[in-house]
């Protein structure tokens, strides 16, 4: 299954500030890392890391806008006081990688190969400081359909006794203790029979943030609504996909505030007709209900809406090649 079965090598990396930054990248067999005790990603949290896909179409291996990721890298790692990695330089290390790991990539169509890169301090310390050494290692993983059984609305729980993240916070870099925070939500979501936290914003408790480890939108009157990158929120590669497919296939959106109080009301008058998670996994995520204060609200009848399909199938169909990538979006491993 996703994310239990690893490729045979990885792309690994050393950064030294006393020897002038990053040495070159290796590809080596996967294996156990080599960090002390000590290590300081160990005690004060700096790891990044990212999370895109390889797919296989009829003309190849194509990786959908990885400098994207690669920059959501850098920007992460400037706001943990970690060190840069040169864009360019990263996608033909990957590349390499990705030849050598060729086999791995699924053919059949939802399926892909997993890509993760990951940075952590190495350097081993006590003390409350940013670190001087860094390792950086790309690993791959066999992905299924996202679908199992369809495509198919998840039932989802409004969390309003924890939070996810704060503006000014970490909320917008993809950190790991991020992901730590959400655990004790998403655990208890699930144990109640829910598949995701819908997160509210951590001052007021009302306006809608993410979902999951996914950007969420709604379709209000016919408008494709998601909430504002406010410094909370993680700058999701599909989210930004997503609305450059709906300014070209005129379809309204807009980014702006919107409150659970509103999606309620919008779902009881009939106004909200759709509602959806975005993000690399799953791409489009439809959602069925939303259950907040002991009620349960369902949207469309618990079907999944034609904006929702027709999102998904543009943006899927473009990164398998079934669709002509009009945005310039595909990166070829050649």
């Amino acid at each position: 299954g996703f994310g239990q079965i690893f490729t045979d090598h990885i792309l690994y990396m050393e950064f030294d500030r006393a020897k002038g930054g990053w040495g070159p990248a290796e590809i080596r067999p996967y294996g156990l890392l080599n960090l002390e005790p000590g290590s300081a990603c160990l005690h004060y949290g700096q790891i990044v890391w990212d999370g895109l896909k390889c797919y296989r179409s009829e003309d190849g291996l194509r990786l959908f806008r990885p400098r994207e990721n690669f920059k959501r890298l850098n920007y992460s790692a400037r706001r943990m006081c970690m060190p840069e990695v040169d864009v360019e330089y990263m996608l033909a290390a990957l590349k390499e990688l990705l030849k050598v790991e060729a086999r791995w990539v699924p053919k059949t169509l939802g399926t892909s190969l997993y890509i993760r890169p990951c940075m952590l301090a190495s350097e081993p310390f006590l003390g409350l400081h940013k670190a001087n050494r860094y390792i950086l290692f790309i690993m791959l993983s066999p992905s299924g359909p996202y679908f199992k059984e369809g495509f198919k609305p998840v039932k989802i729980l409004v969390e309003d006794k924890y939070v996810r993240a704060a503006i000014g916070g970490t909320g917008e870099a993809k950190t790991a203790g991020n992901y730590a925070a959400s655990l004790k939500s998403t655990d208890e979501a699930m144990e109640k029979g829910f598949s995701q936290t819908l997160w509210l914003d951590a001052c007021e408790r009302k306006y809608i943030e993410e979902v999951g480890a996914m950007n969420m939108a709604f379709v209000i009157n016919g408008e494709v609504v998601t909430p504002p990158l406010n410094g909370s929120i993680l700058a999701g590669i599909t989210r930004k996909s997503i609305l450059e497919i709906c300014k070209h296939l005129n379809i309204p959106a807009v980014e702006r505030k919107i409150s659970i109080g509103e999606v309620i009301k919008g779902i009881q008058n009939g106004n909200l007709t759709e509602a959806f998670g975005m993000g690399t996994a799953a791409i489009i995520a439809p959602v069925g209900s939303i259950y907040y204060k002991e009620n349960n609200y369902t949207i469309n009848n618990f079907e999944v809406g034609p904006i929702a399909t027709q999102l998904y199938q543009e943006l899927t169909g473009i990164q398998y090649g079934s669709k002509p990538d009009i945005f310039g979006w595909i990166e070829k491993v050649e």
